[in-house]
C-alpha cells in the first residue's frame, strides 16, 4: 500500500486535473467532454484499458447529475423509453443507432446499451453518455 501511495503521489500532479469533482457547469462540461472523448477512444472494448476509467469518471459526472440535472428517470431503458416517447420516436426512428430488432430487445431488457450506441444515443438527444450508463 505505501509503494501505491508513492507512485500516486507521484503522477498525481499530473492527473488531478481529471478527477474533479465538478462544482461548477464549466468542470460539468469539461468532465463529460473528456467522458465523450473516452467513449470514442474505448469503442466497444469493454476489456480495453481505460474502461475502468470510463466508469469512473462516469460516476462523478452522474453524481453532478443528480445534484444538478432534472432527473431523467432512473435506469437508462426507462430514460430511453421517455426520450423517445418525449421526442415522438418509435424504434424505426433509431436507425443510425441500431437495428430496430436490436433496439426492441434493448428496450425489453433482453439486451445491454453497449458503448457505441450509449454515444450514438448521448448525440441523439444531447445528453450526457451517463445517463445511458448503468444496470440494464
Amino acid at each position: 500500500m505505501v509503494t501505491q501511495l508513492k507512485e500516486i503521489t507521484r503522477v498525481w500532479p499530473k492527473i488531478k486535473d481529471v478527477f474533479v469533482v465538478p462544482h461548477s457547469e464549466q468542470e460539468y462540461k469539461k468532465l463529460v467532454d473528456l467522458v465523450d472523448n473516452l467513449v470514442d477512444e474505448i469503442g466497444e472494448n469493454e476489456s480495453h484499458p481505460l474502461a475502468s476509467l470510463l466508469e469512473t469518471l462516469g460516476s462523478l459526472v452522474e453524481t453532478y447529475e443528480a445534484q444538478h440535472v432534472p432527473e431523467m428517470g432512473g435506469d437508462p431503458i426507462t430514460t430511453l423509453k421517455m426520450l423517445m416517447r418525449d421526442h415522438g420516436l418509435k424504434q424505426s426512428d433509431l436507425k443510425e443507432i441500431s437495428s430496430q430488432g436490436v433496439i426492441s430487445e434493448v428496450l425489453s431488457g433482453k439486451r445491454p446499451l453497449n458503448l457505441r450506441q450509449i454515444k450514438r444515443l448521448s448525440e441523439r438527444f444531447n445528453v450526457s453518455p451517463s445517463v445511458f450508463i448503468g444496470e440494464s
